[in-house]
């Protein structure tokens, strides 16, 4: 009678276990070396960091600046101010309540045709990216409206609108919706077509597909269009402002700027033109830089600190 072999191999548990506490301690080391610790950096470091280069740079034009001055380099003060001088004429239009009307004045068109020239370039970009025909079509006449300079603009659109606020605006429109268009092309034409193929697989197409998926992936194209779509709105808005000069309009700063060019005062010059630099910076500081560091820290591109 042949025997029967009742022993079975025993589960080999320890192995599998061994596996799965392998890939466990794979996965958490992976998502470690991924994670970023964030902390806040001291004050000292953003201080030597992003506060004292800009100063440094601020003092030593100052100082070039009173060093042509002091040593008569440039000895006809109608020509080249002091520093004391021009910050005298900004003290004095503070004191007299005026400054912040020349500031708000430009600020306040400059913003609102920028918005404008969102609302159309933005959808006129997406329609150049998209369709092929349009992009044959009127892709090339954006690029060559970027590349004219806005103050060409001026004198048609003071002819066809005349001196008000519209003229102002459709000078702002002329300049930047060319930029943010382009911008948004180049940022959609950098879209991964993997992105495309998995979005139409989980069902995003039409304009649910441009809306989850080509404008998230084109947001740092997009996002440097708007830059360069609120630099050639403050330019032109400047051009319109220095050359179409009426009372009705208020003074702006390149009305202020051109006020001083006419009364041959230099320190009034160097007001306007300090004033039309600080709040571009500013614009680009409050606005801009904030939202490229989003779209950047977004992207796992910029350590949050």
């Amino acid at each position: 009678m042949a025997s029967t072999d009742t022993t079975r191999p025993a589960k080999d548990t320890g192995a599998g276990a061994g596996d799965g506490g392998d890939l466990a301690g794979l996965e958490a080391g992976l998502d470690a070396l991924e994670t970023v610790q964030q902390r806040r950096k001291p004050f000292r470091q953003t201080f030597v960091e992003k506060i004292l280069p800009p100063a440094l740079a601020v003092l030593l034009v100052l100082g070039v600046w009173q060093g042509l001055v002091s040593f008569e380099v440039v000895d006809d003060p109608t020509k080249l101010p002091a520093p004391s001088a021009v910050w005298d004429v900004v003290h004095q239009a503070w004191l007299e309540g005026e400054l912040l009307g020349y500031i708000w004045t430009s600020v306040s068109r400059g913003l609102f045709g920028f918005c404008l020239a969102l609302l159309i370039g933005t959808p006129l970009g997406l329609l150049v990216a998209r369709v092929k025909f349009v992009r044959a079509a009127i892709g090339p006449i954006l690029s060559g409206l970027q590349s004219l300079p806005s103050v060409a603009w001026v004198p048609p659109a003071v002819i066809w609108l005349g001196l008000n606020d519209k003229m102002m605006y459709a000078v702002i429109l002329l300049g930047a919706v060319p930029s943010i268009a382009n911008g948004l092309v180049s940022g959609v034409d950098q879209v991964s077509p993997l992105f495309l193929r998995a979005g139409r697989t989980l069902g995003a197409t039409g304009l649910k597909g441009t809306w989850h998926v080509v404008l998230p992936a084109a947001l740092p194209g997009y996002v440097a269009g708007l830059k360069q779509g609120w630099a050639f709105s403050w330019r032109s808005l400047m051009a319109a402002e220095i050359i179409a000069s009426f009372p009705d309009l208020g003074v702006g700063l390149g009305q202020l700027l051109e006020n001083g060019r006419n009364a041959s005062d230099m320190a009034m010059v160097f007001e306007a033109i300090l004033l039309i630099l600080t709040v571009g910076i500013a614009i680009d500081l409050l606005i801009f830089s904030p939202l490229e560091r989003w779209v950047l820290r977004s992207r796992g591109l910029l350590v949050k600190g």
